[in-house]
């Protein structure tokens, strides 16, 4: 398939040769639903909706900000799927007061944002940017006006191009430098802002970036997993050090992309599951076994050997407040000798109900990632930080009778009521997105919004799933 024809939303569809991708909505026979007993969530259960800096904030060489990898690979002909770039998004750094309007007309309690890097740290080092930090103190205390949390991640993809330029994550310094923009955050706005998230779905950014080459910062090198991966994990810990010794009085923790790995053919197909736990080692425990309880998986000691130094699992391992958990969609594998890491895409089983990029609508899987974290790691609290569906791909205009997305929150909603009643104590729920934005490789071709965007007019337009989640929100009751 094309390069640009994978995006985060492809991570069902993930493997190390590349992945494959359809062009349905997110419709079709409802197989794999769960039934819970009740439709109530607590009276306390917070409700929010998601996004990411590059993907909205637009005004890229506004008020010194420097730039970043996804700067430089939007560049690139081919990279993006429309050919468009981020310049605009949906101009969420000058229409930040609309969004907080947006958001506190559908009656949510919170906001997960992020902050870009290079708005605060031009180069990712050195001098501070005082009017980038002013934007965020702007944001959360519009968002506090209004009764929002705001929750803030502090790297969603995109590492300011002067680190990457000394070396990226394959770079020690990077974690060093990731705990100092910590610091000068928490140090400016941590009296109001007390949720952090420290990173975004490292998995994705660490295969998709540095080994497929479908994301920034584009490289193509399998050599790079293991460093990218504990640098990343190391810079985590690091950050999480920081923001505690900046306050204590905030709540801190992490998001992560987290999808069962199964063999395709089924539990059976011997081959094939060396590859779906080969994926899981690298997708899924690379990042959690860090976290929670120091070690990686033996899977990855190759990838790993002279990269981990002594003590820094001690860095990695730290309390968190909660763990963000992002689904998608299940990944379905097969082992191929002549992939880079011996691991293929496979398709879903046949008669599977299809996603717009091929991937299996399978809330049970968000059920069984859930339940993973509560009987593997201790039962953390768990916000459900990303969850949400696109149109069928295409450049025309954002579907707003948007009943196939009703349809799919509600069959996910059902999951997260059937795994608190097992025992996972999640504590909310947020949608990914607010309004339509630049989706990565796919561009604009990628709707999850909401909200629809008229990218020449600027006009926003709530769709009825806007109204759907409202009425969620404010009753608490799943509708039937």
């Amino acid at each position: 398939m094309e390069q640009s024809g994978v995006s985060r939303r492809a991570l069902g569809a993930l493997a190390l040769g590349g992945a494959a991708m359809g062009l349905s909505g997110c419709e079709g026979a409802h197989d794999t639903d769960l039934n819970p007993k009740s439709r109530q969530f607590p009276k306390d259960f917070t409700w929010g909706v998601a996004s990411a800096a590059f993907q909205t904030e637009g005004a890229q060489d506004v008020d010194g900000r420097g730039p970043s990898v996804w700067d430089v690979f939007e560049k690139v002909p081919g990279h993006i799927k429309d050919g468009s770039d981020a310049t605009v998004a949906t101009d969420s750094y000058r229409r930040y007061q609309d969004d907080v309007d947006l958001i506190a007309g559908a009656g949510l309690d919170a906001y997960r944002f992020s902050i870009s890097w290079s708005r605060v740290l031009p180069s990712g080092e050195g001098a501070v940017n005082v009017a980038g930090l002013d934007h965020y103190a702007r944001l959360v205390e519009a968002l506090l006006a209004k009764d929002i949390e705001p929750y803030a991640t502090l790297f969603h993809w995109d590492l300011p191009q002067g680190l990457q330029e000394k070396g990226g994550w394959k770079d020690r310094d990077t974690a060093l430098r990731f705990a100092d923009y910590a610091r000068v955050v928490v140090d400016r706005l941590g009296d109001r802002l007390k949720n952090y998230i420290i990173l975004n779905e490292a998995a994705v950014h660490a295969v998709f970036g540095h080994v497929l080459g479908e994301g920034a910062p584009g490289l193509k090198d399998e050599a790079l997993l293991g460093p990218v991966i504990h640098h990343m994990n190391l810079g985590q810990g690091l950050a999480i050090q920081a923001l505690r010794a900046g306050r204590s009085d905030l709540q801190v923790g992490t998001t992560m992309a987290l999808q069962p790995c199964r063999p395709a053919g089924g539990p059976w197909a011997i081959w094939n599951r060396l590859a779906s736990d080969g994926l899981d080692a690298l997708w899924n425990k690379a990042w959690l076994d860090p976290l929670f309880k120091g070690t990686y998986p033996k899977d990855m000691d190759e990838f790993l050997k002279g990269v981990v130094q002594d003590g820094d699992l001690a860095i990695t391992r730290q309390p968190v407040d909660f763990l963000g958990v992002n689904y998608y969609a299940p990944a379905y594998v097969r082992l191929d000798l002549n992939a880079p890491g011996k691991i293929a895409v496979a398709a879903p089983p046949k008669g599977s109900e299809l996603d717009a990029f091929g991937r299996h609508i399978d809330p049970s899987g968000l059920f069984e990632v859930l339940d993973r974290v509560r009987r593997a790691y201790a039962s953390p609290k768990i916000l459900v930080t990303e969850n949400g569906c696109s149109d069928a791909f295409s450049n025309g205009p954002a579907v707003l009778n948007d009943q196939f997305r009703i349809a799919y929150l509600r069959r996910h909603l059902q999951a997260v009521l059937a795994a608190r009643e097992a025992g996972c104590d999640v504590r909310g729920y947020f949608e990914w997105t607010l309004i339509d934005n630049f989706e990565w490789d796919l561009g604009y071709t990628s709707k999850f919004g909401l909200v629809a965007m008229d990218r020449k007019t600027g006009v926003r337009t709530p769709k009825a799933s806007y109204a759907w989640f409202k009425a969620l929100a404010e009753s608490g009751r799943l509708p039937v």
